[in-house]
């Protein structure tokens, strides 16, 4: 198909582009894309800075958790390259002090450790629904991910996440077709805290997909791969 459209996607914490894995296969005929690798800085402004040498003129953008404070960053500095900006599991808001202590914790706790095991089986109830806790093809990929990211990685992306700017004061700047996905039972991200920064972007659409955790691209692919679809047609 020509004329696909440039799609720039943005992975979370401890996540590789197979968070996107089904979405580079299922879009492949309707966009040109790539995936940012943001595990070797420590700040959201030197990734952004990053990202944007490297992408094309003019883009979509798609960013799921830590990927959307990224996205933000970029659109909010160069709105002007990005023609779409699709949202998932994110939020606009600062950590919270009692954020950014639990992340100085894991920190401390990852860099006196001999070993690093990035996600746990005790994590998973953060990042999945429920029904998918057994699904061994899905948490095999959820801690290889984690694995690749490495020690070092993870602890540049915890510092960059946890001392990122609030840009919920900024987001009635955006004005491109925008999209805010949501698991419906995101235990990091709640969804109406997601629909609440929907409503604050002019014009943005608002989707919650059913029995989802915080990874739609990876627990609920066709529902994802669906929307984004449509999104790119607007």
């Amino acid at each position: 198909m020509a004329n696909k459209t440039p799609l720039l996607l943005v992975p979370g914490l401890l996540c590789t582009a197979d968070l996107w894995r089904d979405q580079l296969q299922a879009l492949e005929d309707v966009a040109d894309m790539t995936v940012a690798v943001h595990h070797q800085q420590d700040n959201v402004e030197d990734i952004a800075t990053a990202v944007l040498k490297t992408a094309p003129e003019k883009f979509a953008l798609a960013g799921l958790s830590m990927g959307g404070y990224i996205a933000l960053e970029i659109i909010l500095r160069a709105p002007e390259r990005v023609t779409h900006l699709a949202l998932i599991d994110t939020r606009a808001d600062e950590d919270s002090s009692e954020d950014k202590k639990k992340r100085q914790d894991f920190i401390r706790l990852v860099e006196r450790g001999t070993t690093f095991k990035g996600v746990t089986q005790s994590l998973l109830p953060m990042l999945i629904h429920p029904s998918r806790f057994k699904d061994e093809d899905l948490t095999s990929r959820i801690f290889q991910m984690a694995h690749e990211i490495g020690r070092d990685g993870f602890i540049r992306q915890e510092t960059a996440i946890m001392n990122r700017r609030d840009r919920n004061a900024e987001l009635g700047a955006i004005e491109c077709p925008a999209i805010v996905i949501s698991g419906n039972e995101d235990a990091l991200i709640p969804a109406p805290h997601q629909k609440e920064m929907a409503g604050r972007i002019p014009d943005a659409e608002f989707h919650i997909i059913p029995e989802c955790g915080h990874l739609p691209s990876m627990e609920r692919p066709f529902e994802t791969n669906t929307l984004l679809r449509d999104w790119l047609s607007w």
